[in-house]
Formats: C-alpha cells, sequence, structure tokens
C-alpha cells in the first residue's frame, strides 16, 4: 500500500504530468491494439485476460503447403507405418539393450514391411534421402542415427569412396539391411584429426592382401555405431602402407578406406582377429550399439580397398588421378560431407518438435492475472515472448537456410561442379555448427518455459535433449567447423584483395567489405523508423557490415601476431575472435535465405505473417550483438533503442500468431508425441492425467 501512496503521489504532482501520463496511455493501448484493414481470422481463443482478436491473417494450410516440400509424402508414408505398428514405438522406459533391439527391428520393419528404401536415394535424390531421415528422427532419434550409419555412413563410404564392383557387390545387401555396417573413423585418440589415424593397412604383396592392424590402444576405433551388437562390416579408416621395394621398409600413402568384415554372416560370430566391446550406456541415443574395435593382424583381399581416389596394383604399384596425399585426403573427406547436411537438417527438425510442445503449452497454461479476472496464458507475460518467440522465428529461418543447402548439395552430387563442392562444404560445416549448437541450447530453454510438467519424461524434453546433444561433436566437431569456416572467409578476404573471384556465397564480402572500408554513414545510423528497421535491405547490410568488420579486424590481428607467435600461435591467440567471425557468415547467410522465402512466398494474405517472423529474427540478432553495432557508431543510441523496443514488439505480434505458425510445421500428435503439447489444447490435461494412471 505504502508502494502505491508513493506511486500516485508523484503521478498527481501537477495537472501536466496526469495529461502526460494519458497520453502515454493512450499510446500504448494503441501500440498493443493496432488497428489494421486485414480483418482478423477467425480462431479458437483462449478464454482468458487478454484475448485478443489477432490483426495478422495466417493461412495455416497455405503455410504448411508452402514449408513442406516436395517430399512430404514420403515422410507421411514413414508416420503412417509407424503410427499404425504401436509395437514399434519406442516406450519412455526401456532398457539400454531392449532399446537397441527395438532400434533394429524398426529398421528392418521401416525398409522390408514398410517399404521405405532410403539408400537408392542417398545418390539419385538426397532431398528425399533426409526427408525420410528427419522423419524417421520424430519417431524416435536413435532410430534416424542407426538409419545414418547404414545407409549415409557405411553405405555412403562404398557408393562414394568405391568404384563399380563394390556397389555392385554391396548395394542390395546395405539396401535391405543385410548387410549392417559400421563406419569405423573415429579413434581412442583421434577424433576431428583424421590425418593422425594410427591404424594401419600394410599391403602384402605375396598374398594380394592388406593386413589391418591396431598398433596401440590409442588406435582403438571407437564410438563406432552398429559395431557392439548388429554390424557386419566396418568401413575402416587406415594408413595404407605399401612395402619399398629396394628395402624393407614401407611407404606411407596416407588415410584410405578399406572394407573389413568383422563377423560372420551366417553364425553372427566375431571373426578371427577382430576384437570387439561395448562403448556401453551414453547419455542419449541409447538404441545405437557404439562399440570399440581392435585389429590384430587382419587380413583382406586387395579389392577391399575403397579405390576411387587411389589404387594398388597386384604387383604393389600405386596409381592415383590425384597427386598428392593432401589433395587424396581432401577428397575422401569431400564426399562425406553428406552427413553434415543431414545433421544440419535434423537438428531443425528435432527444434521444430520442441517448439511446437512449448509454444502450445504456454498458450495453454494460465497462471496470475489482474485482480477479480481471469488467469491469463503465460504465453502473454514478456518473458515467456522472449524465450519462446525469436526460438520460433529462428526455427523458421533454419527451415529455409537447411532447404537450400539440401538443394545446393544434391545439385553438387550431379554436377560434380568444384566450385559448388566449396560452397556445400563450407555451409554445411557452418550450418551443422551453428544450428545444433542453438538447438541444444534451445531444449534447455523449452524444458524450462514448461516448468514442472517439462520435466516428466513423458512430455520429451529430456529425452530430446539427451539424444540431441551429440550432435554438436559428431560428423565434426562444432569449434573445429567454424574454424574451417573461418579459414575459407580468410581465403575468400585474400583473394579479393589479389583481385580474383569471389565464389558464390562469398559473393557479398566484396560489396560489403567495401562499404566497411568507410565511415559508417551518421545520417542512417540514427534512422530509427519501424519502416526502416523492418526494411530488409538494412537488415541484411547490417549483417553483412558485422561479418565484414570483424573478418577485415581478425585478418590484421593474425598478420600482427605471425610475426611474434608463428602461424599456429597467432591463430589460437585470434580463436575465439575467428569463431565468432564464423557464426557471423552463417547468421547472414540464414537471413538471407530467410528473406528469400519471404519473397517468394505465394500468398500475398499471408506474407505479412513470414515477413513478421523474418523481421523477428533479423533484429533479435542485431540487438543480441548491438555492442559491435555500437562501437563503431553503425547504430546510434537513439536506434539501439529503437531496435530494441520494435524487438519486444515484434515478440509480442509473434505471440498473436504463435499457434498458427506451429501448427503449420505440420507435426501429428503421434510424432510430437507430449501430452501437454497436443494440438487440441482441450485434451491436453485430460490425455496427461490418464498417462499418469486417472
Amino acid at each position: 500500500m505504502e508502494l502505491q501512496k508513493i506511486s500516485l503521489k508523484g503521478v498527481q504532482n501537477t495537472e501536466a504530468n496526469q495529461e502526460t501520463v494519458n497520453r502515454r496511455i493512450q499510446r500504448l493501448t494503441l501500440h498493443l491494439n493496432p488497428v489494421q484493414d486485414v480483418p482478423p481470422v477467425h480462431l479458437e481463443l483462449l478464454t482468458c485476460a487478454s484475448g485478443k482478436a489477432k490483426a495478422i491473417n495466417v493461412s495455416t494450410v497455405t503455410l504448411s503447403e508452402y514449408m513442406r516440400g516436395k517430399h512430404r509424402d514420403i515422410q507421411e508414408q514413414v508416420f503412417a507405418y509407424f503410427n499404425s505398428r504401436p509395437e514399434l514405438q519406442t516406450p519412455i522406459e526401456i532398457s539400454k539393450d531392449e532399446h537397441r533391439e527395438l532400434c533394429m527391428k524398426q529398421l528392418v520393419g521401416l525398409v522390408r514391411e514398410g517399404g521405405i528404401r532410403p539408400f537408392r536415394y542417398v545418390v539419385e535424390d538426397p532431398a528425399k534421402y533426409f526427408a525420410i531421415v528427419e522423419a524417421v528422427g520424430s519417431v524416435d532419434m536413435s532410430l534416424g542415427i542407426k538409419m545414418g550409419v547404414q545407409y549415409s555412413l557405411w553405405g555412403g563410404s562404398v557408393i562414394n569412396l568405391g568404384t563399380k564392383k563394390h556397389r555392385d557387390k554391396y548395394f542390395n545387401g546395405i539396401d535391405n539391411v543385410d548387410y549392417p555396417g559400421c563406419f569405423a573413423m573415429t579413434e581412442l585418440h583421434h577424433g576431428s584429426n583424421v590425418q593422425g589415424l594410427q591404424t594401419i593397412a600394410t599391403f602384402d604383396p605375396l598374398t594380394d592382401e592388406f593386413i589391418i592392424d591396431t598398433p596401440n590402444d590409442g588406435a582403438l576405433k571407437w564410438w563406432i555405431g552398429n559395431a557392439a551388437v548388429h554390424g557386419k562390416f566396418a568401413t575402416v579408416f587406415a594408413k595404407l602402407m605399401l612395402p619399398t621395394h629396394d628395402t624393407k621398409g614401407v611407404t606411407d600413402m596416407g588415410v584410405h578406406a578399406f572394407i573389413v568384415p568383422i563377423r560372420d554372416m551366417k553364425t553372427h560370430k566375431t571373426l578371427p582377429g577382430v576384437e570387439i566391446h561395448d562403448c556401453g550406456h551414453k547419455v542419449g541415443l541409447n538404441g545405437v550399439d557404439n562399440g570399440a574395435l581392435r585389429f590384430r593382424s587382419v587380413r583382406i583381399p586387395r579389392d577391399n580397398l575403397l579405390n576411387r581416389f587411389g589404387d594398388v596394383s597386384r604387383d604393389g604399384k600405386y596409381t592415383s588421378s590425384l597427386p598428392s596425399i593432401s589433395k587424396r585426403f581432401a577428397a575422401t573427406l569431400g564426399e562425406l560431407v553428406g552427413g553434415r547436411v543431414g545433421l544440419a537438417y535434423s537438428s531443425v527438425g528435432v527444434l521444430k518438435i520442441a517448439v511446437v510442445i512449448a509454444t502450445r503449452y504456454s498458450l495453454l497454461r494460465q497462471q496470475f492475472g489482474p485482480p477479480k479476472q481471469p488467469e491469463v496464458s503465460i504465453l502473454d507475460y514478456q518473458s515467456q515472448q522472449h524465450k519462446l518467440m525469436p526460438m520460433l522465428a529462428s526455427t523458421y529461418a533454419f527451415h529455409f537456410a537447411t532447404l537450400h543447402l539440401v538443394e545446393k548439395y544434391s545439385e553438387m552430387k550431379k554436377s560434380r561442379d568444384e566450385e559448388l563442392i566449396g560452397d556445400v562444404h563450407a555451409l554445411s560445416a557452418g550450418l551443422k555448427a551453428y544450428i545444433t549448437s542453438y538447438t541444444a541450447k534451445s531444449l534447455s530453454t523449452c524444458r524450462e518455459a514448461c516448468g514442472g510438467h517439462g520435466y516428466a519424461a513423458v512430455n520429451r524434453f529430456g529425452s530430446l535433449r539427451n539424444d540431441h546433444d551429440i550432435f554438436q561433436t559428431f560428423e565434426g566437431d562444432n569449434t573445429v567447423l567454424l574454424q574451417q569456416v573461418a579459414g575459407l572467409l580468410l581465403k575468400q578476404y585474400g583473394e579479393k584483395f589479389r583481385g580474383g573471384q569471389l565464389t558464390v556465397t562469398w559473393n557479398y564480402l566484396r560489396q560489403s567489405m567495401n562499404s566497411y572500408l568507410a565511415q559508417p554513414n551518421p545520417v542512417t545510423a540514427r534512422w530509427e523508423g519501424e519502416a526502416h528497421l523492418r526494411d530488409p535491405n538494412f537488415q541484411l547490410d547490417a549483417f553483412r557490415y558485422r561479418t565484414s568488420r570483424l573478418l577485415q579486424s581478425v585478418a590484421i590481428r593474425l598478420q600482427k601476431h605471425s610475426k611474434t607467435l608463428g602461424g599456429f600461435g597467432a591463430w589460437n591467440r585470434c580463436l575465439n575472435h575467428l569463431l565468432t567471425l564464423a557464426e557471423s557468415h552463417i547468421e547472414s547467410f540464414i537471413l538471407e535465405k530467410f528473406i528469400e522465402a519471404v519473397k517468394n512466398y505465394p500468398d500475398e494474405n499471408s506474407r505479412a505473417a513470414l515477413k513478421l517472423v523474418c523481421d523477428l529474427y533479423a533484429l533479435n540478432r542485431i540487438w543480441n550483438d548491438i555492442g559491435t553495432y555500437r562501437n563503431v557508431d553503425y547504430v546510434a543510441p537513439n536506434k539501439a533503442k529503437a531496435i530494441h523496443k520494435l524487438t519486444e514488439y515484434l515478440c509480442f505480434q509473434v505471440k498473436n500468431v504463435a499457434r498458427e505458425l506451429v501448427d503449420a510445421f505440420d507435426l501429428p500428435d503421434y510424432v510430437t508425441r507430449a501430452p501437454i503439447g497436443v494440438q487440441a489444447a482441450s485434451e491436453a490435461y485430460s490425455q496427461y492425467t490418464q498417462i499418469v494412471g486417472f
């Protein structure tokens, strides 16, 4: 009461003050309830204190059709198959061993009974393959990873690194899961540094065989999916050693890939010389049987060398179309980039599920409110909007960015264009690192946003978070991948000043670097109108300006420090700067693709909603790094304040159409499988209580 008295006394000091307060209240009312010509959509609203007609027209059907892509039909086949087979759906409580067996049954059932054959699409139609993997991952992330190991890694290595003889021999067995296999690259002592692998494959010209050896414990193949229980073959990455004819020594030809049988095809017993151990229970993905492998003089035919980029003849001579170990190594890893594309794409699928559950629950859940009035939805609270609405906007942004990545990857597989290969390598590395890191953080935020009910295993946040966590590590550690992107940016930076041509992904650097070399415009730095801030040209220019500034400044720092620390030391001194540069570049790319998606959206009536989401994504990112823009006077103080206010208002606006936006992801309840996140809000609590036993 005392606080209220003090507040009222301050407001009522003078008549002028009272008028000022009245004007501000009136302006705020208009701000929160804008009058527009567009008629409100007729939707069922929650009965709560803040229930208002929505001012933005959203056609969920049209938006969903735009989002779903051309391969939604096969995803629906996957969903329908598992919905018709409840015994193949993963229960909440399941042991590691039971989960592994169920996961194998799910894969075999989908392929043989459901008629879904992903392997043929790995080469023929990669976009269709990734759509299948995303759908399967929605059913059980362990199943999605097991499928990826079978078809993208084990199968992909055979068809991408091998030649016709390998495809003819292994394709059908891999396709129908008669030949379950592994991808044995990672070792106990080496993960990201593939060139440092220690496993050895020595050619024996007397028997025309390779001898696979694990020379020490550090060379044990570790975390190998499908190895602990189900795998019968492994693609083993090892240093190829050729005997030198004039001496008793050997020549190291670099890392190559070899097909090594690890279990008997009939008895499933481990083959002689192969030792397999179980890596045990993990933080997540316990439906995948990760194992460790040791090889003791395991002999394989010379034909088991996957010889697309290098071959050994019967007399022990080495031939390759590529002139050096480094070139062959780059070509080999370049063929495996599909794994990163798939992880980026699948991570967006995980984020969609989490955002759908958290948003629907936040619309359903009501807590507190004005005195003697109904309680309000927790999504009406600004703090909840701040947690979830930028995340919803990011989900849309990532969706369009990864769709573009998949299209570019598919084009690359067909054309083999070297420039396109470089672009896909950079984009897949950057998007995989950026999106999986963002999704990992968002899963925890969604759990917290749903309070105690978010902690229930049945509502999935725990399993989603644990299963997805490793996405940040496998197929390339995120920190390492971002460094690759930074390195490519610096290479392009050098090309610019040597007068070279910039490739497609980096084209914007030519213009934005030129604008960076000039001082920021003091006039535009102060523009704060809503039309200007929501102009995609301003947003994209701001993103690219930041990237260009970071690029030039880190190039100068590297040049300075390399004089005293050397190249490696200078890189390490500037490492955080380099990571920020890479993230900034990827954010610029994501925004560019989002803006294109808004522009190409066919329904003019609903385009405003998608534009609203795009604006929130852009301005929220600018505000999150406002210090960078302020430090160089790209944004004046009044403009920074305007960006902050508009970002908060856009969160409020997106909240008003949040239900329609998440419904447009078109994820059925039997896919999201969380009672607090069902589409029919009236059934949420009843389903939840039934699961508990009421």
